[in-house]
């Protein structure tokens, strides 16, 4: 690897022995994977690791060990949502108990990412490119981020550059405030290797597209066509939310850290089918097709016939439409049911900033909690490792619940009558 002049002084230890070390973890990480060099970071990181789970003693020792140096990431970051809320889910004793054994050191950990540079209370959350959080990435910048909806929104939607990179190399790439350039860095990381034509009648749903996407590509980049006729119409916020949920199926499913829209994505919008690599794999997605993935998901309850306990939403955090959608769409439904509230506890989170943005609006405010909703900023499925969660019957319409937890899959239309029934 080719080091500029102040990158090999950090290495050699001229800045000191934590930096040299952290530089060298850097440099042997892109040598790994054959960079050639380092490049910049820009705009504001941010992180897969939000949980103070007592297993990691190891990287909260080795965090120590930088904060005493009294290093910092390259600019403040952001962090993806807490594990859990007392004070919106009723957790039973015995939940609360293995909750406290298993994020014993939540509080102590949050003052460290304090002290590394987070940007405030309000940081915590999967979707921090949302608009009210403000971490919003420009095209062709170089970033060293984590989470993987994260990743594959940032390279996908914005034109970012980032790499699914690991916790941990993840945050020393950004207190050194560079990245080794390989993968997605480059241009020939960004060619597609799989034509993806979606041949459905009419939209398809984004978390059973991004699943099939990603069950076909693996890791791979697609380059997806026919969409643009359904997106068509479609305003700004609505289709970054579409391309959010398809996003985060396909890098859950899969492991999707980038993909293009014809016509829609940035990189897609300017050079068109030029991304595609000459050799390239064909998948037609039609409706018979999505309906064949979606009845493939297993069922992981121990009693497939048991009645729902519970309901997540917002596997990435929901943005403020969504929240909107959510509870004008469940309130007209249980209206046309004639129920007042719904049948079973649902919870929908979201970021912390689009929460406080959300409750201002006092009358919709005042309605999603007449219907019985709650909203709150943890991550379900840190939620879900809990053993006790994790036997309850937990629906969702998210993709990535459904992948890394015993959650049932169900599409918007079909959660709409199951929690307004």
């Amino acid at each position: 690897m080719k080091l500029t002049a102040e990158e090999q002084s950090i290495l050699n230890g001229d800045s000191g022995k934590v930096l040299q070390k952290i530089m060298r973890s850097v440099v042997v990480y892109g040598e790994t994977f054959d960079a050639e060099k380092l490049v910049p970071l820009s705009g504001h990181p941010h992180s897969a690791m939000s949980v103070g789970a007592n297993v990691l003693k190891p990287y909260f020792n080795m965090l120590d060990t930088i904060i005493d140096e009294h290093l910092t990431t390259f600019s403040t970051f952001t962090v993806d949502p807490r594990p859990m809320d007392t004070n919106v889910l009723n957790y039973s004793i015995l939940e609360k108990l293995i909750f406290r054994f298993m994020y014993g050191y939540q509080e102590k950990y949050e003052k460290k990412l304090d002290r590394l540079g987070l940007i405030d209370n309000d940081s915590f959350t999967c979707a921090c490119y949302l608009p009210e959080v403000g971490n919003i990435p420009s095209m062709g910048e170089y970033l060293a981020w984590s989470e993987s909806s994260a990743v594959v929104f940032a390279n996908s939607a914005l034109g970012a550059r980032t790499n699914r990179n690991s916790v941990g190399i993840d945050m020393l790439c950004n207190i050194v405030g560079k990245a080794p350039y390989f993968g997605f860095l480059t241009d020939g990381g960004r060619q597609a290797a799989w034509n993806i034509h979606v041949a459905t009648s009419r939209l398809p749903n984004p978390q059973v597209l991004g699943s099939a996407i990603g069950m076909k590509v693996v890791e791979e980049v697609p380059f997806i066509t026919g969409l643009k006729q359904h997106l068509d119409g479609m305003n700004e916020t609505a289709i970054r939310d579409y391309l959010k949920e398809l996003g985060a199926a396909a890098a859950s499913n899969g492991a999707v850290g980038l993909f293009h829209v014809e016509g829609i994505t940035p990189e897609a919008a300017q050079q068109g089918d030029h991304l595609l690599k000459k050799q390239h794999g064909e998948y037609i997605i039609s409706d018979k097709e999505l309906d064949r993935v979606y009845r493939s998901y297993p069922v992981l309850w121990k009693d497939k016939n048991s009645s729902p306990e519970l309901c997540f939403m917002g596997c990435p955090h929901f943005s403020l439409s969504q929240l909107y959608w959510w509870t004008e769409n469940i309130g007209n439904q249980l209206a046309r049911n004639n129920r007042d509230q719904v049948s079973i506890e649902t919870v929908i989170c979201a970021p912390p900033a689009v929460m406080v943005k959300f409750m201002e609006d006092e009358k919709t405010w005042e309605r999603f909690n007449s219907i019985g909703l709650k909203v709150c900023g943890i991550c379900p499925m840190a939620h879900m490792t809990n053993p006790v969660c994790s036997r309850k019957s937990v629906i969702t319409n998210s993709n990535k619940l459904r992948t890394y937890s015993t959650a049932r899959f169900y599409t918007d239309e079909e959660l709409l009558e199951i929690i307004c029934q």
